[in-house]
């Protein structure tokens, strides 16, 4: 058996979220304070309390410390946390990594380089002790991994000490690249940068929850209360077997299919569409022959995307079909870890791509266009050049 810890962060998250819904899944309170105290903050407290969002229970953390207007770089903060003789090094190292994620966004997002990035907001007080107090809750688990589902940032803009920015805040939007968000129209700003970097750092794969028995549920809640949902972060700790957690080179993820059938379409048009969805950034297009009522023959249109993209997927077959409606479907995605490469083979360069099967052995597969371009640059067929790469990619991964 191993332990799964889930973030459902249907109303988004922050790093107070968090360590409220860490507490409230049974991790003792004392057992933060103590961590934090040995950063040497002065007053430094930790309040705990319990609140309702929508008829909800859930616990809400606040942190009270005097007034402080120093601006920390990443230095400090690092210093800081190496000193504190009440943490344990392995939560010490995990709370550097989410103030690394921090500070590299904060980096890229103001031009300049890491070590001259001013903590002025997620560098305040309350946010170390959020990001030094999640570190210490979540190591005190003892978790084998965490999963979490997609991200919302909520939609609108906020002002920070910068102006006004529209949400999510550029450092925000920085730190979730390359992490999956779900829609919400909700005004507000509903995952922070602290927020932001914890899930980051800490989530192997993002969707839904893995088959797993939960032992415990917790609920962390934030200081906004929201129109038609309770504002709280759930944690879920739970066992999973060894044969139903994801693997690591497993990744997961959710997509939108959208469908349509037609049935006045000539080959030439389907091939349009396809080309013309692909393009605008479809993951796949493809057609499936079928029979429609009254025995006419018609073809499904189907197209794989991400949920941001479905709008422009569905204009574009409302605009290069006959087709007067369109069906849509959320779904579960599982996928093997890839990664581009680029080798030399006996004929010229070649582009491919490298998947980790869940077992950890690799797979190479070459890029078509590539085999296609070197079989007419050599005269040779695209299976000799299939071939050819493999073997080249096989004598390079093997030194």
């Amino acid at each position: 058996m191993k332990t799964n810890l889930h973030f459902d962060c249907l109303s988004g998250i922050s790093g107070d979220m968090t360590l409220a819904a860490l507490i409230d899944i049974g991790v003792s309170p004392q057992l933060i304070r103590d961590g934090l105290a040995s950063l040497n903050v002065a007053d430094l407290k930790l309040h705990v309390d319990e609140v309702r969002k929508c008829g909800f229970r859930a616990t809400y953390i606040r942190v009270e410390h005097p007034e402080q207007h120093a601006h920390r770089h990443l230095h400090h903060i690092e210093d800081m946390i190496a000193a504190a003789g009440g943490i344990s090094e392995s939560a010490k190292t995990l709370a550097i990594q989410i103030f690394r994620c921090i500070g590299e966004a904060e980096a890229k997002v103001h031009g300049c380089d890491l070590k001259k990035v001013h903590f002025h907001e997620v560098g305040a007080v309350d946010s170390i002790a959020d990001i030094v107090g999640v570190s210490i809750a979540v190591d005190s688990l003892h978790v084998d991994q965490v999963t979490s589902s997609l991200i919302p940032t909520g939609t609108g803009s906020i002002v920070i000490d910068h102006g006004r920015v529209a949400i999510p805040a550029p450092a925000t939007a920085e730190i979730l690249t390359g992490i999956p968000l779900a829609f919400s129209e909700i005004e507000s700003e509903l995952t922070t940068p602290t927020g932001a970097a914890i899930i980051k750092t800490l989530a192997s794969s993002f969707g839904p929850p893995p088959a797993m028995i939960p032992m415990r549920v917790g609920y962390g809640a934030g200081t906004r209360d929201l129109p038609g949902q309770a504002n709280v972060l759930r944690l879920t700790l739970g066992q999973t077997h060894a044969r139903d957690a994801v693997p690591e080179h497993i990744e997961t993820d959710q997509v939108t299919l959208l469908e349509t059938n037609v049935d006045d379409a000539t080959a030439e048009q389907l091939a349009d569409v396809a080309e013309r969805l692909i393009a605008a950034g479809a993951l796949d297009a493809w057609q499936t022959p079928c029979v429609m009522k009254k025995g006419r023959l018609a073809c499904i249109i189907s197209v794989l995307c991400h949920g941001a993209d479905a709008p422009v997927m569905q204009n574009l077959l409302f605009e290069h079909t006959s087709t007067i409606g369109v069906r849509r479907q959320v779904l579960d995605r599982s996928k093997l870890a890839r990664k581009a490469v680029e080798i030399t083979t006996s004929y010229g360069l070649a582009r491919g791509k490298v998947v980790t099967l869940p077992n950890g052995a690799q797979r190479f597969s070459l890029e078509d266009a590539d085999a296609r371009r070197l079989a007419n640059l050599s005269g040779k067929s695209t299976r000799e050049i299939h071939q050819d790469a493999e073997q080249s990619w096989r004598a390079g991964s093997a030194m």
